[in-house]
């Protein structure tokens, strides 16, 4: 796998982590049991999460020149990810994410926008999109994620796309339109595939579709497949589907197929979900050990 490299384009954000005793309800309290902080951002944490299972990752993004994009920054080199491509604003604010997590592992974000998304289709370099072999794509400015994959596509580069959860705020019609693996939760499904105009994605693409706990399931032009997932005690669910997406693409990248790239995805996103922190992705070995149990 370390052959293959990867661009990762999207959100570099510096998290907070809360864990509570329980979500809060309107007008209600809840008591913080820990804090702790790490770098976040979906891009951020499929790049991270690559790198470790043993792929070349490259990721563009953009962070603040404050102490929490230093640190976000130094974070990702030491994970092995390339960070030539992150642009450095100055001035400016990296994102925040709060993640309010509770006894079950569940997760409430709270946060600002920072500078995650200043990186426009002119701050672009086609060069470094075109050397991949694959580019990946998360939430992000809906023309920047467009003008990637326009690039990618026309250099012959596979593309996946990952919009999260704001895919139905905004309008991704051309990203999507040239991704070859498209990733949504069964929430997402059901506003991608409700409009008529992404509703043929699976018809000519991968649509893969994750189920939290009841695993995942991949609809391809020949067929569909799925998998249960596996049985975990979760601890921290955030980041979970960004080791998902690097799990499966790391398998699928490598010719395995479909049907394996979904079980060694469900092994990444459980083994994420039942440690603390976004950045908690698996290495290769621990994969294989869930994988032969």
């Amino acid at each position: 796998m370390a052959s293959v490299s990867v661009l990762v384009a999207g959100h570099v954000n510096w998290d907070v982590t809360l864990r509570v005793d329980r979500l809060p309800e309107p007008d209600g309290e809840a008591a913080i049991r820990s804090q702790r902080q790490s770098g976040g951002g979906s891009a951020a944490n499929v790049a991270a999460a690559l790198a470790g299972l043993g792929l070349e990752a490259e990721l563009i993004g953009s962070v603040g020149d404050d102490d929490n994009g230093l640190l976000a920054r130094r974070e990702l080199e030491d994970a092995g990810v390339s960070v030539s491509g992150v642009r450095v604003i100055e001035d400016a604010e990296t994102a925040v994410k709060y993640l309010l997590v509770d006894e079950d592992g569940e997760v409430a974000i709270l946060g600002n926008d920072g500078v995650n998304e200043a990186v426009t289709p002119t701050d672009l370099e086609p060069a470094r999109i075109r050397a991949a072999d694959h580019v990946h794509l998360t939430g992000q400015r809906p023309d920047t994620a467009a003008a990637i994959a326009r690039i990618a596509s026309e250099a012959g580069v596979s593309v996946s796309f990952d919009p999260g959860r704001r895919l139905a705020d905004r309008d991704y019609g051309d990203a999507l339109a040239l991704a070859d693996v498209v990733f949504v939760t069964d929430r997402e499904a059901t506003a991608l595939l409700a409009d008529e105009s992404t509703a043929a994605l699976a018809d000519d693409r991968i649509v893969v579709v994750t189920c939290g706990a009841d695993g995942a399931e991949a609809y391809t032009p020949e067929r569909s497949y799925g998998h249960d997932g596996f049985d975990v005690e979760p601890v921290d669910t955030a980041g979970a589907g960004d080791a998902f997406a690097a799990g499966f693409l790391a398998t699928w990248l490598g010719d395995e197929g479909v049907d394996r790239a979904l079980a060694y995805g469900n092994a990444c996103g459980s083994l994420t979900a039942s440690r603390d922190g976004a950045r908690s992705a698996p290495t290769a070995e621990a994969v294989k050990d869930v994988l032969t149990e």
